[in-house]
């Protein structure tokens, strides 16, 4: 058992608030979609993800763990290939100004990730959000010095649950995947780590993702968030010796 000295993590939904971040830029894009009509809108909404009776996203929907290439071929789907990359491009721009803008931190993320980062490991961000919307909201929540690098879905051939963006970052920092623990609130978190053959891979409670969600994916260990990661990766490396 390798010790683990790299992390990767997912962005929405475990370094930000999912719910109180997302909405009201989701709703602001479905309005667009729906050309204004409200009730259209919301169904759209629904259809992406967004849960109105429980006031939350739901675990694995296009919203929490797609692309903007995905919201788009979900709400326009009769667009011609030209128009629909265009609009592509167009939500990455809302969504990476409005998201960094929007951004609420997990409690006790900052904190923990201080912890991290002076206890030596490796960091970085794997989300299906942009690369410049990653590197936006880490800039604003002031944790960029922190990582070695954010990787959106555009970032690789082939985003998450690819192993591709596991692969990207040890190519950065010399690490073997072994060594690499991903953390993250969905299903295709814990796909991609054992796509990539990681050392450990770990589910937060405080997204979209349920302790169904990650015994389903079959995740090493399920936390209530990020903020309870450095016990666990001492705890782990203690056992790795």
């Amino acid at each position: 058992m390798a010790r683990i000295r790299g992390i990767l993590f997912d962005k929405d939904g475990t370094l930000v608030d999912f719910d109180r971040t997302w909405f009201s830029i989701g709703d602001m894009m479905a309005l667009e979609a729906a050309g204004g009509d409200r009730l259209r809108a919301d169904r759209l909404m629904e259809q992406a993800g967004y849960d109105f009776k429980a006031k939350h996203f739901v675990a694995d929907s296009v919203f929490a763990a797609g692309t903007n290439a995905d919201v788009v071929a979900l709400w326009y789907p009769d667009l011609e290939p030209t128009l629909r990359q265009e609009l592509v491009v167009r939500f990455n721009g809302i969504t990476a100004i409005n998201g960094a803008a929007k951004a609420v931190a997990v409690a006790g993320v900052k904190e923990a990730l201080a912890a991290l980062h002076q206890g030596g490991y490796r960091m970085g961000v794997a989300t299906n959000d942009s690369t410049a919307g990653a590197q936006q909201t880490i800039l604003m929540l002031g944790i960029a010095g922190m990582f070695d690098a954010a990787y959106g879905y555009d970032a690789v051939a082939r985003p998450k649950p690819a192993p591709d963006t596991v692969l990207a970052f040890c190519d950065l920092t010399g690490l073997s995947p072994s060594e690499v623990a991903i953390i993250g609130d969905n299903g295709h978190d814990i796909e991609m780590a054992h796509n990539a053959g990681c050392g450990l891979s770990i589910g937060v409670l405080s997204g979209t993702g349920t302790e169904g969600t990650f015994k389903r994916a079959r995740a090493d260990a399920i936390i209530g968030s990020v903020a309870d990661l450095p016990m666990l990766l001492a705890e782990r490396n203690a056992l790795a010796g």
